[in-house]
C-alpha cells in the first residue's frame, strides 16, 4: 500500500499572519544595507556638500524605497520558487509559493511608481530616469524574461542600482544638481556602497553554489567557483574602501570620510575566514558576517564623515 501524499502543513490566516508573512518577505538586513544607507549617503551629499535638504522629499522617497524592496524581495521569492532554486536538495520540504506574493510584489512597484511620478512633479523628470532603470533591475533581477541573475549580470546589477542609482536619485531629490562638478564627485562616493553591496551578493551566492549551478543561475560564482569567489569580493570591498581613500587624497571627499577605513579589520577577518571555509557553507558564514558589517561600517562612517563635515569647517 503506497504511503499517503505528503500534506503541506496549514499557514494561519488572518491579518496577524498576512503581517507575519510579509516582514519575513521584506528582510530588515536587506533594506538596511541594499536600500537605507545608500539613500542616507545621497541625502548627506546634498546636505553636507551642496548645502540643502528637503525633509518632505527625503520622507516621500524613504517611503518609496521600502516599497520597491518589498517588490525586489515578493518577485525574488516567487520566481526562485517557480525556478526551484530553494527547493533543489528539499523538493518535498518546501510548500510551493503562493501567487499572492507575486502580487504583493507588483502591488509594491506599482505603489513605488507613484511615489516617483509624486516625486518627478516636486522635483523633476530626471527622478524618473533614476526610479525607472533601478525599477527595472529589481522587477527582472530573477523575473522572466531578462532574468539578470541568470546572464551573470545580477551582481553588476545590484552595485549599479544601489550605488549610482540610489545615490545620485537621493541627491537630485534635494538638490537637482547639473553641475559635472558636483554629480562627478557625488558618483565616485556612491562607488563606495555600489562596489561593497556587489561583494556583499557576491559572498551571499558562495553558498548558494550548487543549487544555483542546477537550475542554470550563471551568477559570477557559478562562472569562475568558489575559491576564486572569494578573491573577487574581497577585492571589491577593498576597491570601495579605496575608492574614500583616493577621493579624499584628490580632495572630492571631506577628509572625516576617512572613518569608513576602519572597516579594514572586517575585511580581512571575511578574507581569512573566506580562504579557509568557502568549501562548507556553516564553515564559510563568519565570512559573510564579517563582509556584511564591513558594508555598514564602511557606509555608515562614510555617511557620518560627510555629515560632521559643515561643524568641522565653521
Amino acid at each position: 500500500m503506497s504511503e499517503p501524499a505528503q500534506a503541506y502543513p496549514a499557514r494561519p490566516a488572518g491579518p496577524a499572519a498576512l503581517m507575519g508573512r510579509i516582514a519575513s518577505l521584506v528582510r530588515y538586513r536587506f533594506f538596511l544595507y541594499a536600500g537605507l544607507l545608500p539613500f542616507l549617503l545621497g541625502a548627506a551629499w546634498a546636505w553636507a556638500i551642496v548645502g540643502t535638504f528637503d525633509a518632505g522629499v527625503f520622507w516621500t522617497g524613504l517611503c518609496g524605497i521600502v516599497l520597491s524592496v518589498i517588490g525586489v524581495e515578493a518577485f525574488n521569492e516567487y520566481f526562485d520558487s517557480r525556478m526551484g532554486t530553494d527547493r533543489v536538495f528539499d523538493p518535498e520540504d518546501t510548500p510551493p509559493m503562493s501567487r499572492a506574493v507575486l502580487w504583493l510584489g507588483v502591488a509594491a512597484f506599482a505603489g513605488a511608481l507613484a511615489v516617483g511620478l509624486y516625486l518627478a512633479a516636486r522635483t523633476g523628470w530626471p527622478i524618473l530616469v533614476y526610479a525607472g532603470l533601478g525599477g527595472l533591475a529589481a522587477a527582472f533581477y530573477v523575473a522572466p524574461p531578462i532574468r539578470f541573475a541568470y546572464r551573470g549580470l545580477g551582481e553588476t546589477v545590484i552595485a549599479l542600482s544601489y550605488g549610482p542609482l540610489m545615490v545620485l536619485g537621493s541627491l537630485h531629490l534635494h538638490a537637482q544638481p547639473r553641475d559635472p562638478a558636483v554629480i562627478g564627485p557625488a558618483l565616485l562616493a556612491s562607488l563606495v556602497p555600489g562596489l561593497l553591496i556587489m561583494a556583499l551578493a557576491v559572498t551571499n551566492a558562495i553558498p548558494d553554489f550548487h543549487q544555483d549551478r542546477l537550475v542554470g543561475k550563471r551568477n559570477l560564482v557559478v562562472r569562475l567557483g568558489r575559491a576564486r569567489a572569494v578573491w573577487l569580493y574581497n577585492g571589491l570591498a577593498a576597491l570601495a574602501l579605496g575608492v574614500v581613500a583616493v577621493g579624499v587624497a584628490g580632495g572630492w571627499f571631506p577628509w572625516p570620510t576617512l572613518a569608513a577605513l576602519a572597516a579594514a579589520p572586517l575585511l580581512w577577518r571575511s578574507l581569512q575566514h573566506g580562504r579557509t571555509g568557502w568549501q562548507t557553507p556553516r564553515q564559510f558564514l563568519p565570512a559573510v558576517r564579517a563582509i556584511v558589517r564591513c558594508y555598514i561600517v564602511a557606509a555608515g562612517l562614510f555617511t557620518l564623515g560627510l555629515l560632521s563635515q559643515p561643524w568641522l569647517a565653521g
